[in-house]
């Protein structure tokens, strides 16, 4: 073992590619931990009510980690490309490479991995980001990345989202990303009151709480898909041209919206159309226990001609 574990701390380090997104991880952590302990009591739950309630809750966790987790999401806006380009600035070596963009709510994320990955007498793996937060400083991280001396490609694209350039698509993604991310947490907050209404004697309140809860998912969908109406800029990566698309993530999200009007809809047509059937329907684990309550309970004769042979009530007055 050698002194500072074979690291030469006053000159440059290797660069490593960044890993998976901390926030995101976190996030579907938790709502993993929150599904394990709920099927850890499933057994317990007796009769047909278990598979009501694993249903139920399974999905409402879906769709209260998807609202979260799209907020950390770089899968909003994607492209990915394969070229023969330029390496470095000043420089006439060329690198076959893919390079990716990814564009989420409060930044994007730029991908270049070499094919293969060591050309050059280098290792070509970079993931960087750029973010736009409201507490952070877009052109000062563009800055520090031109002192870093990024490959070409990563400036390039990093250099379209900039607010001075001309492509204009800083404003419009910073914009649509603070709208869309401010109208989820809505829609999170409205999820979390419609879990607490259904639980509760109150289904049609529930269900508009759902409906509201798929309107502001659509909302924050609608308020990124506005940037797509705004012609975008060409993207020239030397031999090829990357073109970008909705992601993973915009899908999901509209799809998620769709789901909660649905089940929403259907909470409110059952409340006015069959209230018996839907009171049954959500109140299921608490017909089945009065139910096992009603046959364990013991059998209770009661005579009507108890009162009628009953000790009488005697009082004896004595006047003096």
């Amino acid at each position: 073992m050698t002194l500072w574990n074979a690291v030469l701390p006053f000159y440059p380090q290797p660069r490593h590619a960044a890993g998976f997104s901390v926030p995101l991880l976190i996030v579907i952590l938790v709502f993993l931990a929150l599904a394990a302990s709920f099927l850890l009591i499933l057994p317990g739950i007796r009769g047909h009510s278990r598979w009501f309630w694993l249903v139920r809750v399974l999905l409402s966790l879906f769709i209260g980690a998807e609202i979260v987790a799209v907020h950390f999401s770089g899968e909003w806006f994607v492209g990915r490309v394969w070229t023969n380009t330029s390496y470095k600035a000043f420089s006439v070596a060329r690198v076959q490479a893919h390079v990716g963009l990814h564009v989420g709510l409060v930044g994007i994320n730029i991908t270049l991995t070499g094919t293969p990955v060591q050309q050059l007498n280098e290792t070509i793996d970079y993931n960087e980001q750029f973010t736009w937060r409201l507490d952070e400083d877009y052109t000062k991280e563009y800055v520090d990345a031109l002192e870093k001396g990024l490959p070409d490609p990563v400036l390039y694209l990093a250099e379209k989202f900039t607010p001075s350039s001309p492509c204009g698509l800083y404003h419009q993604y910073h914009l649509a990303g603070h709208y869309a991310a401010a109208t989820l947490w809505v829609a999170f907050c409205f999820w979390i009151l419609s879990n607490v209404l259904l639980s509760m004697p109150a289904p049609l309140y529930g269900g508009l709480a759902l409906l509201t809860t798929g309107a502001f998912t659509l909302f924050a969908v609608f308020a990124f898909a506005s940037v797509s109406s705004v012609p975008l800029c060409r993207f020239r990566l030397g031999s090829s041209t990357l073109m970008p698309h909705y992601g993973a993530a915009f899908w999901v999200t509209l799809a998620t919206g769709i789901l909660c009007l649905l089940l929403g809809g259907a909470v409110v047509i059952l409340h006015y159309a069959g209230p018996n059937a839907l009171r049954i329907f959500l109140d299921q684990s608490v017909r089945d226990c009065s139910g096992q309550e009603k046959r364990r309970s013991p059998l209770v004769l009661n005579n009507p001609l108890h009162k009628q042979f009953g000790a009488p009530n005697l009082s004896i007055t004595t006047n003096l």
